[in-house]
């Protein structure tokens, strides 16, 4: 059987996300990497440098990531994240979501390529908004303006094709 078939949860509408994203103030990065040629390291430059919220950064075998402190775990960080991202092996979201539920975030966010539905029944029993398969970094940027397809910020928003020099 395929993952596609496996899938019954649904998630958040796109409002729905959108709302999760503004009322977020505080995102902990779990299995954040200081190796730029991780997705979370390019997720973590991201939500540093475009967007409002305070990022914690959550690996054990790390002391410091982007020059900040990095924490062995969720129950160790100085505040209660509003939101824990996840870049974890998928035998591993289980455990990431209870911790999520045992530090007392609002939402469990799970990247792209991570799906895992017990996780999401666990932390949508404690209460907390659960995202799968989406990545917080495109979908901020999509919600604000400025994303080309491939996930990067083009610093030009329309409709229209954007002409290449010496090509008509």
């Amino acid at each position: 059987m395929t993952d596609q078939i496996q899938r019954t949860w649904q998630g958040p509408s796109a409002p729905e996300r959108l709302a999760i994203l503004r009322r977020a103030r505080s995102i902990a990065i779990v299995g954040a990497s200081a190796n730029p040629a991780r997705a979370s390291y390019f997720v973590a430059t991201y939500l540093l440098s475009s967007s409002p919220y305070d990022v914690y950064f959550v690996n054990p075998r790390a002391d410091t990531i982007l020059g900040r402190p990095a924490y062995a775990s969720l129950a160790d960080l100085p505040v209660v994240p509003d939101l824990v991202d996840v870049f974890r092996r998928h035998d591993d979201l289980p455990g990431v979501a209870q911790e999520a539920v045992d530090a007392g975030a609002s939402t469990l966010w799970l990247q792209l390529g991570s799906w895992h539905e017990e996780a999401a029944a666990l932390a949508e029993g404690a209460g907390l908004a659960v995202v799968m398969d989406r990545c917080v970094k495109i979908e901020h940027a999509r919600f604000h303006g400025g994303l080309h397809l491939a996930g990067f910020n083009t610093g030009e928003i329309g409709s229209r094709k954007q002409r290449l020099s010496g090509r008509s």
